[in-house]
């Protein structure tokens, strides 16, 4: 192998050294990929001065609140602001000009996905669900929001597209209330969109009898399948 690596031709001018390095570099190749090493080799990375010195960077996140749920938000404000200032330790306050709730790291914060939790947590609530369910957000892990419209089911306009949501919502939101409680989990009906709190496998099961519906299934239907998914549900925990 190296008589072969010697017979390469030089161009006039060339650093000879360089040329044994590259010579060295490929015996070493060579040598690597015979004893069946073909990972290769990087240097180990160096922190950054940041890290290093354990510095946090300022990070900041702004909400727009939509003006249907100023106000909630006013009424629950300070339910609001116990997680997210107590237990969360991050900097919150409500700029009314732009109708946004801002926020950012103080210098107590420790987690740094705290502004993720809080922003989540927030968003939660702004989209319908009560304060209650957006901070089980807060305290299990594996929560979190689906969201889709009703016309990516099935393109409707018109009544037909009232009708759709009516199936979805029930007389006096019994429907609604069925599918949350045989699947454990929280729904908001806004207008097109379908929000859905709770775990993976729980959204799955609502969003497909939720579909059901849009797509015309009559809610008897669903309730008997709703009540086998309960049952089975049931034998599980």
């Amino acid at each position: 192998m190296m008589a072969e690596n010697s017979t390469m031709e030089v161009d006039d001018g060339a650093d000879a050294t360089v040329s044994m390095a590259d010579v060295q570099n490929q015996a070493a190749m060579q040598a690597r990929e015979n004893q069946g090493v073909l990972a290769p080799q990087f240097p180990p990375m160096k922190e950054s001065s940041a890290e290093r010195l354990g510095e946090k960077k300022d990070e900041f996140r702004r909400i727009k609140v939509p003006q249907n749920r100023l106000t909630p938000l006013r009424e629950n404000w300070e339910n609001i602001l116990k997680p997210v200032v107590i237990h969360l330790k991050l900097l919150i306050r409500m700029n009314t000009k732009t109708k946004s709730i801002e926020m950012k790291n103080g210098p107590d914060t420790e987690d740094p996905n705290a502004l993720q939790k809080a922003s989540d947590f927030i968003g939660c609530f702004l989209m319908g669900f009560a304060i209650q369910d957006a901070i089980a957000l807060l305290r299990i892990e594996d929560l979190y929001v689906d969201t889709f419209l009703v016309t990516d089911v099935k393109m409707l306009h018109g009544d037909h597209l009232s009708r759709a949501i009516g199936r979805v919502a029930g007389q006096d939101g019994k429907t609604k209330y069925a599918i949350e409680n045989s699947t454990r989990t929280r729904i908001v009906m806004a207008d097109t969109k379908v929000h859905i709190l709770g775990s993976y496998a729980n959204i799955k099961l609502a969003k497909n009898a939720i579909c059901a519906l849009i797509l015309g299934s009559p809610p008897g239907k669903v309730y008997n399948r709703m009540r086998t998914v309960s049952s089975r549900m049931n034998e599980r925990h």
